[in-house]
């Protein structure tokens, strides 16, 4: 049965969203957008079961008002960094003397793919389609009603730190909330901020987020690469406390204020009193000084991602440039800097697509780029739950029956 409302929620180290979205005639209509303020979370895992729980409380106890069924339907990113991402084949003899494709040939061959070595205390959180292969031909989308005697799919397996999906189930639990899915971060702000075009072109998606920054790449609309960095734009304020000997609350707000990503573009006659960040500090500083830290931090991340790209060959290979999501791409002047580090076109990312016309008065959130993982977490959540209208990544599906299968292993 089709569930008429999803809730998604984004647990993040420094702020939790949430998102209630409705079906209406198939597409997802927002009816609810809630900030709060995060607390027992590091570097995206969970690190305090009962700060954390206390933090999604506040936040399910708002969506509790606007409607209590959607809290039994909640899809959840999880931020972890201690995932790993590993290729993998299926491949299965095909069933039928006919040699023709049915769906229990995909099914045993997507299964055949999951079929992964998996180091101790981990646990399978995606198995991402990539293509089929009938008898040596590749790059087929979709192999129901062909004919064949040999099955292949290529995969990506994605498994996770079992401790840490643990928490994270346990904590919404606690809070009063049923868990239907579950996505890794890197994945679901594609879903939200990249379109087709985008995806069949070849891009590059960078989620900054305070404590840990994730990218992914798409190309001819297949997931190429996805990865996970234990750094993000809390470190810049970090940094920008240790260098200028100011609380980190005073470092942040001079970062906001003043921060720009490339120091090239500021002028080192531009001066900043300390005292109106933090009173007990005396002296000034320039603003370029600022604008050094923080792109010494930023270049490291950058550096992060380029690596990345080097292992998959794309480096400078990718038309459709980066697109910047997250909080900490709000950061004025970083475009020019992924311009001049990854030798790509950049721009902020926003949400493109998927939404109904009756999301207008929520139409703000997708503008902001801090908001495309929540905002993808509910078109993920539509898809999985058969809206049909929002049924446009098929081959980008990951499987949620491992998913249910280890939600029962877990929870009571």
């Amino acid at each position: 049965m089709t569930s008429s409302f999803i809730t998604a929620l984004d647990i993040g180290t420094s702020s939790i969203k949430v998102v209630v979205a409705e079906n209406v005639h198939g597409r997802p209509v927002i009816r609810f957008v809630h900030r709060e303020q995060s607390a027992g979370v590091r570097k995206g895992a969970v690190a305090d079961i009962t700060e954390a729980s206390h933090a999604v409380s506040r936040v399910l106890s708002e969506v509790r008002r606007v409607s209590r069924p959607a809290l039994k339907n909640l899809y959840l990113a999880i931020g972890t960094t201690h995932a790993k991402v590993q290729t993998s084949r299926g491949i299965v003899a095909v069933s039928r003397a006919d040699t023709e494709i049915y769906q229990d040939d995909v099914d045993r061959a997507v299964k055949a793919a999951q079929a992964v070595n998996l180091l101790p205390n981990r646990t399978i959180i995606h198995n991402v389609t990539r293509e089929f292969i009938v008898d040596g031909v590749g790059d087929i989308a979709d192999p129901l009603g062909l004919s064949g005697s040999r099955l292949e799919v290529g995969s990506f397996v994605i498994d996770a730190f079992t401790p840490h999906v643990k928490n994270l189930m346990r904590v919404v639990e606690l809070a009063g909330g049923r868990v239907r899915g579950l996505v890794w971060a890197p994945l679901v702000a594609s879903r939200a901020a990249l379109s087709r075009a985008q995806r069949e072109l070849g891009t590059l998606l960078i989620d900054i987020g305070s404590g840990t920054t994730g990218m992914s790449v798409y190309e001819e609309n297949k997931l190429s690469g996805v990865a996970k960095f234990p750094v993000g734009s809390a470190n810049i304020s970090n940094d920008l406390a240790v260098g200028l000997r100011i609380p980190v609350d005073a470092a942040e707000d001079l970062k906001l204020n003043y921060g720009y990503a490339l120091a090239q573009d500021v002028s080192g006659k531009d001066m900043i009193e300390l005292r109106k960040f933090a009173p007990d500090v005396k002296g000034a500083t320039s603003r370029r000084f600022i604008s050094e830290i923080i792109e010494s931090r930023l270049a490291e991340i950058l550096e992060f991602v380029h690596n990345e790209l080097k292992l998959m060959g794309k480096v400078g290979k990718l038309p459709g440039g980066v697109v910047l999501v997250g909080g900490g791409s709000k950061l004025p002047g970083l475009t020019d800097l992924v311009k001049q580090e990854l030798k790509l076109a950049s721009q902020i990312g926003a949400t493109v697509e998927g939404f109904g016309s009756g999301s207008g008065e929520f139409s703000g959130y997708f503008e902001d780029p801090e908001f495309a993982t929540v905002l993808g977490l509910v078109l993920w959540g539509s898809e999985d739950a058969e809206w049909e209208a929002n049924r446009t990544f098929k081959n980008l599906k990951f499987e949620f029956k491992t998913v249910k299968e280890m939600f029962r292993h877990f929870l009571p």
